[in-house]
């Protein structure tokens, strides 16, 4: 009989509010290659590395939260068991980049002997594309000097930023954003073991905010599930400072028929009702223009130009406002013509 989870009570409304004590991330997180949900062809050769327990230099390429850490522990747990920590060196290279800590870190662990009668140990460099070139070429040596006792596992987000002798060393596996059904099939999952109700247009809209990353559904997931077991839309998109495409269309409608007054009140709206960040509502206005069935395809394009400039200014430290303003200044314009 599956236990029901631990809860706590808000005194208010009388109704269980969801414990964060354990991340249902790791909690859910897969713990053997033949479990991984979605990218089936990485899956696939994986599952022959599994069995045969041997593999050579790995790299995982993708974007965040698409399976590349679950299948280097996964991988690991299948060939050494349980213990597998033991044989297992991981490491964030966006904390790690410098050439000391791979000539130190790495090396020190590569050159010890493997336990528990192992072949050979795994070395795991999350985040790999952050280390610097003069790193990337220490690393190189240290996989030919020590390739009879240890294995690299290197997990990046942009292969192209991975120098090309480490590339020729390794099998590279291209992970893919998940398909919408395996990501919906999974908070589906989880949203039952956890014993909280999700409506089916809150699992929609946590499926169309992850694009693809299943980290980040998973975790919008607890997130809302923390407030309330019954997990509507609307508490997802409050939970994740994530603006409905309704409002964003009303923006872009008002920004054409109301002028930029009225639409520079409702942007104001936007990012008060949903605590977004100049950049965030760039990036999810870009997303959502492609949906605006009003705008012309030269309206579509223009429009994106507009705001790659926009994007850029604000990275680049311009003040939110003004810039945000220009930007409503400049769509009224370009749909008004």
């Amino acid at each position: 009989m599956r236990k029901a989870p631990k809860t706590r009570f808000n005194g208010r409304r009388h109704q269980p509010v969801y414990c964060m004590s354990e991340l249902w991330v790791e909690k859910h997180r897969p713990k053997t290659v033949t479990e991984i949900r979605g990218q089936s062809s990485a899956v696939k050769r994986l599952k022959v590395y599994a069995v045969k327990k041997e593999f050579p230099h790995l790299l995982f390429a993708g974007p965040p939260g698409t399976g590349k850490t679950t299948a280097a522990m996964a991988l690991g747990r299948d060939v050494y068991g349980d213990e597998f920590r033991d044989n297992l060196l991981e490491m964030n290279a966006s904390d790690e980049r410098k050439l000391e800590s791979i000539r130190t870190k790495v090396k020190q662990f590569a050159r010890t002997a493997p336990l528990h009668g192992a072949a050979f140990k795994i070395i795991f460099l999350d985040e790999a594309d952050a280390l610097t070139n003069d790193a990337q070429g220490a690393l190189r040596r240290i996989m030919e000097q020590y390739a009879q006792t240890c294995r690299f596992i290197l997990s990046c987000n942009y292969s192209s930023k991975i120098i090309e002798p480490i590339q020729s060393r390794c099998a590279v596996f291209r992970f893919r954003p998940l398909p919408s059904d395996d990501v919906a099939s999974q908070i589906m999952s989880v949203s039952e073991i956890e014993g909280v109700e999700l409506d089916p247009d809150a699992a929609e809209a946590i499926v169309l905010i992850s694009r693809g990353d299943l980290r980040k559904a998973i975790t919008a997931l607890q997130v809302a599930a923390a407030l309330d077991p019954h997990i509507t839309r609307s508490m997802i998109y409050e939970t994740t400072a994530t603006a409905p495409p309704e409002a964003l269309q009303g923006y872009l409608l008002a920004c054409r028929e109301d002028g930029f007054h009225a639409a520079r009140r409702r942007l104001r709206t936007l990012l008060d009702e949903f605590g977004l960040a100049g950049t965030d509502l760039v990036n999810q206005l870009h997303r959502e223009l492609y949906n605006s069935d009003f705008l012309s395809e030269g309206a579509k394009l223009d429009l994106t130009e507009l705001m790659a400039e926009i994007d850029f200014r604000l990275v680049e430290g311009g003040g939110e406002d003004l810039q945000l303003d220009a930007l409503t200044a400049r769509i009224c314009q370009s749909l008004s013509n």
